[in-house]
């Protein structure tokens, strides 16, 4: 678990692997839990509503653990990261993550992609999620060229 936290590949490789595995398979909360601020850490998705008008739906990290539990009974989920973009400042990291999801791991192609918005802080040690902001691509809401693997 250490390698999950010491590193900006480690910390997002294991944010991915965390949720991701077959229809009723548990996923592991309490390493999910490791990767975040123990306190106000924040998971935001972006959810169209009525009329297509869109809203943050903000969650803390046990109420994204139950609400992505519901689905992964019933769902097999395999997120992973395409390309990433970084900026970084003292202890403030900030990745824009691409991702694609598929339901099982050899779909030849992700039912979705979108890109996430990671804050990080680093302690000197390790790395800690702070925020997780983001947005699924859609037809009017295509991935930008530069948010793609070149």
């Amino acid at each position: 678990m250490a390698d999950d936290l010491s590193t900006l590949d480690g910390i997002i490789g294991a944010l991915y692997d965390s949720i991701s595995g077959p229809a009723g398979v548990e996923r592991d909360a309490r390493r999910f839990r490791s990767l975040f601020l123990e306190e106000g850490a924040r998971l935001i998705r972006t959810t169209l509503g009525e009329g297509g008008a869109a809203f943050p739906a903000v969650m803390g990290v046990d109420e994204y653990l139950s609400a992505a539990g519901e689905y992964f009974r019933s769902h097999g989920f395999y997120e992973r990261e395409i390309a990433r973009r970084v900026e970084r400042f003292g202890h403030v990291t900030h990745a824009l993550s691409t991702y694609e999801s598929r339901r099982d791991e050899a779909d030849p192609e992700p039912f979705s992609r979108g890109v996430n918005s990671i804050q990080l802080f680093h302690d000197g040690r390790r790395y800690r999620v702070v925020t997780i902001f983001w947005d699924a691509e859609r037809p009017d809401n295509p991935i930008p060229a530069e948010y793609l693997p070149r």
